[in-house]
């Protein structure tokens, strides 16, 4: 049951360190990692590396910084870098692409994250025109928080990095959910990572963790990404406090992400049979439900202002949607209110 009696929906971000979490944050052993001497974190990194079989990696306080911090390291100042158009290094992430890391955003549509490799290829370009700005990388996610969490197959991402090392270029994965995406496609974390150059994941979203997120790649990519943490103001001192928590998020909390998607197939399915909403539950594969508003009296932002009063909270998530997601703190009662909440609403609204 989620805080306070309120049924929150609006992001795995809410997550609250488990008690197993607290107890190891409050007995960490700790350093200064700036002088690269905590050993927790030295864990940490070394955990993460090893879960997605590359050679090292970092711990960086946000997700933001880890994409940022890895589009510099690929020195893409001055190139393009093609991006999905509706993924959440361009839309959510300040314009760093552009304003830290001195790229040009190229971005492309999909099917629901997936750029084709048509699209990929019509839109190379080497650097043998002058006039033109040369294409650096690519960046996808996975899974897609706009797309409802959808995932990238194996084989796609196998196909991308193809592509990418034909022609010279990165490939970063913004893996924020990944670990989701892993559980849907039931592949080892390792598999999405290894066609890619550098892979962010988060320990803050569904891992329960109460922050920070790990930049993965080779010891000389990790060795470069640690000096752009420090010019971006990333380095922490003591912070095996916090990666302990981490330590935790990825030996036990990775393993029970099945059940916040189960639960979300539950919601979707309930969210189908309310009149006035319209989702397609066979969309939904990790812990994000997206619907539609299709009532004609009444919006998502009222929609969602009704259900606060309820102690449900959701967020409007675009033009007629809103967004629910899945996490550790949510159980099966938090589900059916609302579910209650919701259908009691739109119901209300259609026969006033």
């Amino acid at each position: 049951m989620s805080f306070q009696g309120f049924a929150d929906f609006r992001s795995d971000t809410v997550t609250r360190p488990t008690p197993e979490m607290r107890r190891a944050m409050a007995e960490a052993e700790v350093g200064d990692d700036v002088l690269g001497d905590d050993p927790t974190v030295r864990r940490l990194e070394e955990l993460a590396a090893g879960i997605l079989a590359k050679e090292a990696a970092l711990f960086v306080p946000s997700g933001t910084m880890g994409n940022t911090i890895a589009l510099m390291v690929h020195n893409s100042r001055g190139k393009e870098v093609l991006l999905e158009e509706k993924c959440h290094i361009y839309r959510y992430e300040s314009g760093n692409v552009a304003s830290l890391a001195g790229a040009l955003p190229h971005t492309l549509p999909s099917q629901r994250g997936q750029i084709s490799l048509a699209d990929l290829e019509a839109s190379f370009k080497d650097d043998a025109d002058a006039h033109e700005v040369a294409t650096g990388g690519i960046a996808l996610e996975n899974t897609h928080n706009y797309h409802g969490g959808t995932t990238l197959p194996v084989d796609y991402l196998r196909q991308v990095g193809e592509f990418t090392r034909s022609r010279r270029l990165f490939l970063h994965l913004d893996g924020a959910r990944m670990f989701n995406a892993a559980t849907a496609l039931k592949v080892d974390a390792a598999a999405i990572a290894q066609p890619c150059d550098s892979v962010m994941f988060c320990l803050s979203k569904g891992l329960a963790a109460p922050i920070g997120s790990l930049l993965v790649g080779s010891r000389d990519f990790i060795f470069r990404a640690h000096r752009v943490r420090k010019q971006l103001g990333g380095g922490m001192r003591q912070v095996g406090i916090l990666a302990a928590a981490g330590i935790i998020a990825l030996d036990t909390m990775r393993l029970r992400l099945e059940d916040d998607h189960q639960r979300a197939r539950r919601l979707a399915a309930g969210l189908a049979a309310v009149k006035g909403l319209a989702i397609d539950p066979a969309d939904v594969q990790t812990n994000i439900v997206i619907f539609r508003v299709v009532s004609k009296r009444i919006d998502p932002e009222q929609l969602v202002k009704q259900m606060a009063a309820d102690k449900v909270l959701a967020l409007p998530f675009g033009p007629g949607r809103v967004r629910l997601v899945t996490h550790n703190d949510i159980d099966d009662a938090d589900v059916e209110k609302a579910l209650r909440s919701i259908s009691r609403i739109v119901s209300a609204a259609e026969h006033p």
